[in-house]
């Protein structure tokens, strides 16, 4: 035990009450990693995991006892998640690693706390705390490290990213979200030393990591560090520069605008469809976001921050609000972020004020006008539908009527 932390709120909690009683009724438990180390730091707590030395079936049972869900997430490695009012809880047996490949583990169980402690990543998520605040720190370093925002490897850097590639991610990651001034020396030259072994990840969990990264309030120096050390240009080598992206989150941070990874994803990478479509799949984003990343980076129509009203119009329909809104963003950062600051900003709120009205020409009126349905019903319509959009989208139904009838004749002919 190093120090002692009063007791926080979600500490206290009923729920965290019924499980933490469930599992000292046949053995210790404890809080452990990212709970211990932001309520450390004074930062909210949400997720809540616990480490205990007893077997994953022990847990079970004493859940089970106490009347509460017991659901084996990931008993092989020792996981069991306690549910208690709604509530999940993440409960691990203590561990030690027996084989492992750079990308997954084979585990065995120990009830020593310390051997816990050496297979973890980082100092400060190697930290264990009691019901009481009393903190356990068996690293001896995870303590100071948290406060002073440094994220070193427990143990050999080259070893505890050898046993997990991605640990490399996490490590910037962690700087993004807790570092402060110089990175750990021998950490940085271990990820880039062995960055090519992030090749052999899923790009599931690379993406997670990612934009984990990208969602720090300001990831600008991690960034800048993925860069130098090449790990950027491993997983995302699309990436032709970082003046765009560091461009948006300094926006982002002056124009109290929130934060948006998917955002400042699409900055980093190049106005390029095909390239975004090859690092959507090679890093299998869902489709939601591959197809926000696309319509984002897509150059046209190309928006400035002088165009006229109408203009804003015509392009808040074809594109739709939430792609009009990302594309206004990043040619505000392409601009460099300062320019015109004020006309970027009132385009971002545009389509807040100004909702596109329906097409006023149905289906019916465009087969009672003599095109029959098939490729040249879709032809006229969207030849009537330009139109009226040059019109600055008229209501104007007769004018749109006669439209209609002028161009089925001249095209059906």
């Amino acid at each position: 035990m190093t120090e002692t932390l009063k007791p926080q709120p979600w500490m206290t909690a009923e729920p965290t009450r019924k499980v933490m009683a469930a599992l000292h009724a046949v053995g210790p438990a404890r809080f452990v990693g990212g709970c211990v180390r932001d309520a450390l730091l004074g930062k909210a707590v949400s997720d809540i995991d616990i480490a205990t030395p007893l077997a994953p079936q022990a847990v079970i049972d004493a859940l089970k006892a106490a009347g509460l869900r017991a659901v084996p997430t990931g008993i092989e490695h020792g996981t069991i998640t306690a549910v208690a009012d709604g509530k999940p809880f993440e409960i691990t047996t203590l561990r030690r690693d027996v084989e492992t490949d750079g990308r997954r583990a084979v585990v065995a169980f120990t009830g020593d706390w310390a051997e816990d402690a050496a297979r973890r990543d980082f100092r400060l998520n190697s930290l264990y705390l009691d019901e009481d605040g009393a903190i356990y720190d068996p690293t001896g370093e995870g303590v100071a490290d948290a406060r002073a925002g440094q994220i070193v490897f427990v143990g050999d850097a080259g070893t505890r990213i050898r046993e997990d590639y991605l640990r490399i991610l996490r490590f910037f990651r962690f700087f993004a979200r807790y570092g402060r001034g110089e990175p750990d020396v021998a950490a940085l030259n271990a990820c880039a030393a062995l960055r090519e072994g992030m090749r052999g990840l899923s790009g599931e969990r690379v993406s997670q990591e990612l934009l984990k990264v990208l969602a720090a309030d300001d990831p600008r120096p991690a960034l800048r560090l993925m860069a130098a050390s090449g790990v950027l240009g491993v997983i995302l080598p699309e990436v032709q520069g970082l003046a765009r992206c560091e461009a948006l989150v300094g926006i982002e941070a002056g124009q109290l605008f929130t934060c948006d990874p998917a955002l400042r994803l699409a900055a980093l990478l190049p106005d390029d469809t095909q390239a975004v479509r090859v690092a959507a799949t090679r890093l299998r984003l869902s489709n939601t976001l591959r197809d926000r990343l696309l319509a984002a980076v897509s150059g046209e129509p190309k928006l400035t921050s002088w165009m006229s009203p109408r203009e804003v119009r015509r392009a808040v329909y074809r594109l739709g609000a939430p792609a009009f809104k990302d594309r206004v963003m990043l040619a505000w950062a392409a601009s460099g972020g300062e320019v015109a600051a004020p006309q970027w900003r009132m385009l971002t709120v545009y389509p807040d004020t100004w909702t596109p009205p329906a097409f006023p020409i149905s289906a019916e009126e465009i087969k009672a006008a003599g095109v029959e349905p098939g490729p040249m019903h879709g032809k006229v319509r969207r030849e009537v539908e330009d139109w009226w959009i040059d019109m600055d989208f008229t209501d104007d139904k007769l004018a749109a009527i006669e439209r209609l009838k002028a161009v089925a004749q001249g095209m059906v002919r």
